[in-house]
């Protein structure tokens, strides 16, 4: 006896001829990849974060078993976390064509009656309205973070890490439940030799009934979306990499005032004068350097400072915006010599706080592994001259591979100890 199958037509006003199941397959195969990519860059922008040192540098309170990732993030290569979130800035914004495709050409499904006609169906259901408003979320707010734009409500931090977990949740679902349609579409596409559609029960709620004429083929459409992806890298790639590409990023931030040339000619995210600090408060007779550890606290001038060897280092700055510099050379005090100045001969983890007013990471928080770096450095110079005012004067942060929030300007006080 026949089963009876409830008819999934789109509604009559879903007329495109481009929409079917081959059109979606070849979008979400560029959309498993990419999203899986970005997932793991973002673990590892929030390992690089040392969310672990809570409650200084942790963002993310309860977390529970998500915070199985955690580790000491490395100080090698030097350049790690400018390519990790580099990598994940530029290519969420590069998929965000892939996306908005993938979601015109699923739009009809979230239309088709009845709502459910089995148990896996509705699973589907579910996990397609998770991830449609899942990855809507993640990358609106991706794209305000990257715009320096924080209007949503609340930290960006745990809104974007409890939303990843949503989103790829939804997504493994959906992937689990799609893969094989997927793959049968795709091989239909190589054993018919085109786009063309065939009939089919899983073909049903995306292929018009009663198309409209074509005024682009799907091979045009294919090469829109591409196009439109190769523009946002062109116009976002640049601050993620040195060379012609950072004059033509357009779409991502330039932080604070335009540099200028120089020495301090390199880009800045929060200036001096956003963060409200004052200039009598860091003049060589105001300014002292608080330093505390096993042996006590000592107070250092700049002179002091001046007076311990000094180090130099090139390393670039890095930012989770996905802006980063390229290798700027810094001199100064070594962490681990201001350490064993108060009694820890063994580095160990370092409180760093700052006379900063205004934004986040006003205190920040370093690994020991970051302090025995011999490349961490308090930094009194740059590029051969004094730091500037923007870029943290009397004197700033610098660990290799660690994000730009970490490498705390106007270093006000240090205190080493077990966190």
């Amino acid at each position: 006896m026949a089963r009876s199958v409830l008819p999934t037509l789109p509604a009559p006003r879903w007329r495109s001829p481009l929409r079917g199941p081959r059109f979606t397959a070849v979008l979400g195969v560029v959309l498993l990849a990419g999203i899986t990519v970005l997932f793991v860059t973002g673990l590892l922008s929030y390992a690089a974060y040392n969310p672990d040192l809570s409650p200084v540098n942790d963002k993310t309170p309860g977390k529970g078993i998500l915070g199985f990732y955690l580790f000491s993030w490395p100080t090698d290569p030097s350049w790690l976390y400018r390519l990790t979130q580099g990598v994940h800035v530029t290519l969420g914004l590069t998929l965000i064509p892939v996306l908005l495709a993938k979601l015109w050409s699923v739009l009809p499904r979230l239309f088709t009656m009845p709502p459910a006609r089995s148990l896996s169906h509705a699973l589907e259901r579910l996990s397609l309205l998770l991830l449609v408003g899942g990855a809507l979320f993640q990358f609106t707010t991706g794209v305000l973070n990257v715009q320096l734009d924080y209007v949503f409500p609340g930290s960006f931090y745990p809104l974007h890490f409890y939303g990843a977990w949503v989103f790829f949740g939804a997504f493994l679902a959906h992937v689990a439940l799609k893969t094989p349609v997927a793959l049968r579409n795709l091989r239909g596409m190589r054993q018919h030799g085109g786009m063309r559609e065939h009939e089919g029960e899983e073909a049903g709620d995306l292929v018009a009934p009663d198309p409209d004429p074509p005024t682009i083929s799907r091979r045009g459409a294919f090469g829109l979306v591409g196009g439109a992806s190769l523009l946002m890298f062109v116009t976002s790639a640049g601050r993620s990499f040195d060379g012609p590409l950072r004059q033509t990023a357009v779409l991502t931030p330039h932080g604070g005032p335009e540099p200028g040339t120089g020495p301090g000619g390199f880009q800045v995210n929060k200036t001096a004068a956003y963060a409200g600090i004052r200039p009598a408060e860091t003049s060589a007779e105001a300014w002292r350097l608080v330093v505390t550890g096993r042996s006590g606290t000592v107070r250092l001038t700049r002179a002091d400072l001046l007076a311990m060897p000094l180090h130099s280092a090139a390393l670039p700055i890095a930012c989770v915006e996905g802006w980063s510099t390229s290798d700027q050379w810094w001199r100064g005090v070594r962490l681990r010599d201001l350490a064993a100045l108060v009694g820890e001969e063994e580095p160990t983890d370092v409180f760093v706080e700052s006379l900063q007013r205004r934004g986040a990471f006003r205190k920040a928080a370093l690994r020991a592994n970051q302090v025995a770096d011999p490349r961490s450095l308090l930094a009194l110079f740059v590029n051969g001259e004094e730091l500037t005012p923007d870029h943290g004067h009397p004197a700033r942060i610098i660990v290799p591979a660690a994000p730009g929030v970490l490498n705390t300007k106007w270093v006000a006080r240090l205190t080493f100890s077990d966190l």
